[in-house]
């Protein structure tokens, strides 16, 4: 069927699809969004945005007892969402094969932090396999669900961000579909409870015994000999920074990362005079190697943190400098909320009340940079609602006090926070920010939206009902309306008891229309006072004392009027010139 220029996330998706998955889970997380977006685009497969990763994994997991082929994708820190079932489950094992996609993020270009799926395998005892391009990607999903059923495990398929939003020329097959697997009704496999969980535990145990020593005969795992003075070890997308860097080395690419081909390493070893691992984050292989009495370089020539380069590698081994970064003389330029974001005023109050803001992840993070300087902890998916009821038990006596979060991730994992705070008699005030979307990561459907991956009608979870539900009181307001909102976080942060604001008011990006009218700063008006630019919209610009709005940025939302008390700042069509 010829090749196609594809997107790693675009590839493993497609691999997916030729290998016959069935269904499909995920929770939006940069960078491993577009897999599950672009498979819900193959009407052979059931795909869903899941509330959680947790959720998502089971719901897989589920699928592959039933006996179809199914994989469930996350970002790194989504996986840790997901631990619960992730390590249970390789006691029970599979029935269908299960994949479990996890794109890391080193250098942390949309993430909290750097953690190393590869730790994960080892913990749970899950073999894990790293593809070093979008064509390795798609081929290494297809033998990831075959080594799924063989081994009767779950099997992580590892990227990385370079990896995931990068591009290669993939072969295109047909898909293939495996005659559903029959269900078995068997307790003392899938039923974790003690005495039937320590047998299970004894045969994971020998399962990657036997996964280890066929490692070594396995053909993604492959040697090529040039100058055997200097041997390289290394997986995934590091190998062709190295290929680049070092293309006289002698190179050991491992594409099962765990468990470890240890004979074939001792085999490369023994054949090349100095061995160096070259991987990212953290020493996952280097200290495998050194476990099995194989003695190599590694942590000490390259950082544990960020990510590597050409460069990089090709200043660690060869001696030459890291070329200096390009300096083109352009100002930074920080990540803000969109011009006519509907968070950015309930920042503007926030910061004005000189509230304590528990935030949450989204893309109201930003609302802890300047000019808004209004969140003061973000920390994982949910905490902001639990920190905001532990930091208010700790200090009763400070009544300002708010959790942010938005909506879709108030469903991921803000519920069971407000629950507690009801619970313990807490007084905390939370605040969705309910933008009828996810936004930071392309404006994926969640329940609260009524629709799901494919756009299809469904049961529209109502937030202010749940929320009552779980014993909150509940208010609702427009996130136009400055003076209303600034009005209710003083009332709701003065009681003695657990309640919800919602602010609401759809992201502005959602509907990709552009508003035929902007804004505009009469300059007789203006007393240059500057107090427009406390809200910190992009779309306002100061340029030698002088204060302009952006026609082309503009999204006319008129949060700035409100703040100026000359009445300055007017509307008018672009239509009709000035």
């Amino acid at each position: 069927m010829g090749k196609e220029l594809m997107l790693g996330n675009a590839a493993i998706a497609r691999g997916a699809y030729e290998a016959g998955v069935k269904v499909a889970t995920a929770y939006p997380g940069t960078p491993s969004t577009e897999i599950t977006e672009i498979i819900s685009g193959y009407p052979e497969v059931y795909s869903e945005w899941s509330p959680n990763e947790k959720v998502a994994y089971e719901t897989a997991l589920g699928a592959s007892l039933a006996g179809v082929r199914a994989m469930v994708c996350m970002k790194h820190v989504g996986l840790n969402v997901a631990a619960d079932p992730l390590f249970t489950s390789a006691y029970t094992g599979v029935n269908g094969g299960l994949v479990v996609v996890v794109a890391d993020d080193p250098g942390m270009f949309s993430s909290q932090n750097e953690q190393d799926t590869r730790i994960y395998a080892r913990a749970a005892g899950i073999p894990l396999l790293e593809p070093s391009d979008g064509a390795e990607a798609k081929e290494f999903v297809r033998l990831a669900f075959e080594m799924s059923e063989k081994y009767d495990t779950p099997v992580i398929l590892r990227t990385t961000t370079r990896l995931a939003h990068g591009q290669s020329f993939v072969q295109i097959g047909e898909r293939v579909e495996p005659t559903p697997l029959v269900y078995i009704k068997n307790p003392s496999k899938y039923v974790m409870m003690p005495a039937n969980a320590k047998k299970r535990h004894i045969d994971l145990e020998n399962r990657l015994i036997k996964i280890g020593l066929d490692c070594n005969t396995m053909p993604i795992n492959t040697i090529t000999y040039n100058d055997k003075n200097i041997g390289i070890v290394c997986s995934g997308i590091v190998y062709q920074y190295v290929k680049e860097a070092l293309p006289n080395a002698s190179v050991l690419k491992l594409g099962t990362v765990y468990p470890l081909a240890a004979e074939l390493v001792k085999e490369f070893a023994a054949n090349v005079g100095r061995l160096i691992v070259v991987e990212e984050l953290e020493p996952f292989i280097e200290n495998q190697l050194k476990t099995h009495g194989i003695p190599c370089e590694g942590k000490s020539l390259f950082s544990r943190q960020g990510e590597l380069s050409v460069n990089a590698v090709r200043a660690a081994l060869d001696g030459a400098a890291l070329s200096p970064p390009v300096d083109n003389g352009l100002p930074g330029r920080p990540p803000v909320l969109c011009a006519g974001c509907p968070h950015r005023g309930v920042f503007y109050v926030l910061n004005k009340l000189r509230t304590t803001v528990c935030g949450d992840i989204g893309c109201y993070t930003l609302g802890a940079l300047a000019p808004l300087n209004a969140v003061d902890s973000v920390v994982c998916m949910g905490a902001g609602i639990g920190m905001a009821h532990g930091f208010q038990k700790a200090s009763p006596d400070k009544s300002n006090v708010v959790a942010v979060i938005g909506d879709s991730t108030f469903i991921h994992s803000g519920i069971t926070g407000l629950i507690d705070s009801v619970y313990n008699k807490g007084r905390t005030t939370a605040i969705i920010l309910d933008n009828s979307t996810t936004g930071m990561t392309g404006h994926q459907n969640h329940p609260a939206t009524g629709k799901t991956i494919k756009e299809e009608d469904t049961v529209r979870l109502d937030l202010e009902a749940l929320c009552r539900a779980c014993g909150a009181r509940v208010s609702t307001v427009s996130a136009d309306d400055i003076e209303a909102i600034e009005a209710i976080i003083k009332r709701e942060t003065a009681i003695d008891e657990t309640s919800v604001i919602i602010v609401k008011k759809p992201c502005v990006l959602l509907d990709g229309k552009r508003s035929s009218d902007v804004y505009y700063i009469d300059g007789g008006a203006c007393k240059k006072c500057k107090a427009c630019l406390k809200i910190g919209c992009p779309a306002i610009e100061l340029s030698d004392g002088a204060v302009t709005v952006s026609k082309e940025t503009c999204a006319a939302c008129g949060l700035c009027v409100g703040l100026c008390g000359f009445g300055a700042i007017r509307l008018k069509s672009q239509n009709a010139g000035r």
